[in-house]
């Protein structure tokens, strides 16, 4: 580390005593070596007369904690850390007003210790690491910045980026360090060229503002890494793309695909993605094989590339079970959790390759060299292995390859984890709502029904869709839909308890208004749910006797009418309020229904979409219902052809539940 002769002579830190109006009364040899004021010179002096030009303002005395700009006696200004503790004074023991205060410069704080550390998790590139004062002029730097001296001779101890140096076009960077002083903001990875001895030279410069504990910049911490070498481009370009293309799905293969596919071939010509079946939730269970000896089934093939056509290097397609020796790296690995880095793989009698002869013989066939395995690691759990091998690249695995594949496969393992959370939390509550749905719905001599329900492919997972065709004393049969808002296993539970209290309350023969406002009541003041969410429903009962439909709103779309000869229309229904506002605003409306009538009751995620509005959506519904009700002969198969003129091979953005009623002649 390289710093000027006044900082290396001030390593020990500088220390003075203040009293309470801000005077110094106490001075430390190491205080004169740092500020040039001896301290017959300072003593009673304010503190204040260290403070730079602009910094004496009221209760700039005070004494502070952080980094401070002090001025010296010759007008250098040199940036410390500063510490201050009150002083107790006095046998007594009694505090008073006094403090003392010490002052490192920066330039001891950055150790030689911080910049390695630094450097090493950057990993392969060279990192230039300087710190600039508020005059641009250099205060500090490190040894890679040092090695960058002939080519750029700013990097010496008070030279300042404003000189003019015949041949180094500097003014891109002084701009960009006045614009960082000026405002406080970072400037990141700016790529900057700049030739040396005949070579172009590429580094990625970033600009770090730093500031003074009154909020005051006091300088410029600059760090440049050097790009000029073509893999360690790669390699960023890489780290670049992960961060943008991992976990951009919640789907466990697909993620697991993404990894492998990424570091196809800047940094291996094979790799795969071998998860353990409890990461995998749905699969079926490995088999176990007859013969112990030969390895047992550990993993499945989540994720599979090669810089060859097929992959001919892979012993399983995706999704299937792999076999792996109890004596193997991959085993190792996964016990272990710490990399195997095989440099030149050895495949030499007497190794775990004699308990595996298929992958010798492909090891064999394909010209593979060098191996490294890396674990993937999330929150604590081992999730799997990633496998990265080299064939056609005769250059075996570096130190450095290591370190980007292990940075990879760090950044793709918290990814597949939050797939994996989603996946098993989404199949539970599949799993759940499916259980609560109605398994079998039958309509009545009167009444034809039919039904459909598609789970959303979003990211919030599955929701609190449902639907329900309950018979009642008479002949009469009520129809219900209803939406629980929000989505997951919550959603799922709570639509199954609406779901048992609308059947129990149907079973009062209320009204349709009547049983909207005790299930509201029963939301609000039971707490139906911890999480208190709301829901919407409509609620409708069909008579037989008189051809009546009685039905009322709880917030929920109006249902879709489709007449014997076609027209589709939506009642107006009286507008209520969504069940657990506690209000109970609800009203009933009649309508006369004639033989052959269509009724399509519906949740919001058939109609609405991010690109367009209800009204938008009911419209398409209408014209969808229209067109299938009078091609279709039997309602089952007018529930599917709306569904699929609607959504399509489209991935559903919300749960849709549709239930459809024909009043039978």
């Amino acid at each position: 580390m390289k710093s000027a002769d006044s900082v290396h002579r001030a390593a020990t830190p500088a220390v003075a005593v203040v009293d309470g109006t801000g005077s110094v009364i106490g001075w430390t040899r190491a205080a004169e070596e740092l500020t040039g004021y001896l301290a017959a010179d300072i003593f009673g002096r304010p503190i204040g007369t260290l403070l730079p030009p602009g910094g004496e303002r009221p209760g700039a005395y005070l004494p502070r904690t952080g980094m401070v700009e002090v001025r010296r006696r010759d007008g250098e200004v040199v940036i410390v850390r500063a510490d201050a503790a009150p002083l107790t004074l006095g046998d007594d023991g009694q505090r008073g007003e006094s403090w003392l205060v010490s002052a490192i410069p920066v330039a001891i704080d950055l150790s030689s210790d911080t910049s390695a550390l630094l450097e090493s998790l950057i990993g392969s590139f060279p990192v230039a690491l300087a710190i600039w004062d508020r005059d641009l002029r250099c205060v500090w730097f490190n040894e890679a910045a040092e090695q960058l001296q002939d080519g750029y001779p700013y990097y010496r101890i008070g030279r300042s980026l404003t000189e003019v140096i015949p041949g180094i076009d500097n003014e891109g960077v002084r701009d960009a360090m006045r614009e960082v002083l000026a405002d406080g903001r970072p400037m990141i990875d700016r790529e900057a060229h700049w030739s040396y001895e005949g070579e172009e030279r590429v580094l990625s410069i970033s600009l770090l503002p730093l500031a003074g504990v009154d909020g005051r910049p006091l300088g410029v911490c600059s760090v440049a890494l050097d790009f000029s070498n073509s893999k360690a481009r790669d390699h960023l370009d890489l780290l670049r793309e992960a961060g943008v293309r991992l976990g951009s799905t919640l789907d466990v293969m697909s993620t697991a695909q993404e990894l492998a596919e990424l570091a196809i071939p800047v940094l291996a010509d094979f790799v795969t993605v071998d998860l353990p079946e409890a990461v995998l939730p749905g699969t079926e269970p490995l088999r176990r094989l007859a013969t112990p000896e030969a390895g047992a089934p550990v993993f499945r093939r989540a994720g599979v590339a090669s810089v060859h056509d097929g992959a001919p290097e892979s012993l399983w397609e995706r999704g299937e079970a792999v076999f792996v020796p109890p004596r193997s790296p991959f085993m190792e690995v996964l016990h272990s959790r710490r990399s195997h880095f095989e440099p030149v793989l050895d495949t030499s009698p007497g190794t775990w390759l004699d308990l595996d002869p298929d992958r010798a013989r492909i090891i064999t066939a394909t010209g593979m060299h060098s191996l490294i395995v890396v674990p993937l690691e999330a929150r604590g759990d081992v999730l799997g292995v990633a496998v990265f091998a080299r064939s056609t690249n005769p250059a075996p695995f570096s130190r450095d390859d290591l370190l980007v594949a292990e940075e990879l496969v760090t950044r793709a393992a918290l990814s597949l984890d939050n797939a994996r959370q989603y996946t098993r939390e989404r199949l539970t509550a599949l799993a759940l709502q499916r259980d609560l749905l109605p398994q079998n719905l039958c309509g009545s001599g009167a009444v034809e029904v039919a039904s459909r329900y598609l789970p959303s492919d979003a990211h919030e997972g599955v929701g609190g869709d449902w639907y329900d065709v309950i018979h009642l004393p008479g002949g009469r049969i009520a129809l219900v839909v209803g939406d629980v808002t929000g989505h997951g296993i919550n959603a799922a539970a709570t639509m199954g308890r609406l779901r048992t209290a609308v059947r129990a309350l149907a079973y009062l023969d209320l009204t349709p208004d009547e049983l909207l406002t005790h299930l509201d009541q029963l939301m609000t003041e039971d707490a139906l749910t911890p999480e208190a969410m709301g829901a919407t429903c409509l609620y409708a009962v069909y008579d037989p006797s008189t051809g009546r439909c009685t039905m009322a709103t709880a917030g929920h779309p109006p249902p879709a009418i489709v007449s014997p000869s076609g027209e589709v229309t939506f009642p107006s229904l009286p507008a209520g309020t969504p069940i657990g506002v506690g209000l109970g605003t609800f009203q009933s409306h009649d309508l006369d229904l004639s033989p052959g009538t269509l009724l399509a009751l519906y949740t919001d995620g058939l109609i609405e979409t991010r690109q367009a509005d209800l009204d938008a959506g009911m419209a398409r519904l209408a014209d969808a219902l229209a067109h299938a009700a009078s091609r279709s002969a039997t309602l089952d198969r007018v529930c599917a052809t709306v569904i699929d003129s609607i959504v399509g091979d489209a991935p559903a953005e919300d749960d849709i539940a549709l239930l459809m009623a024909r009043i039978q002649p």
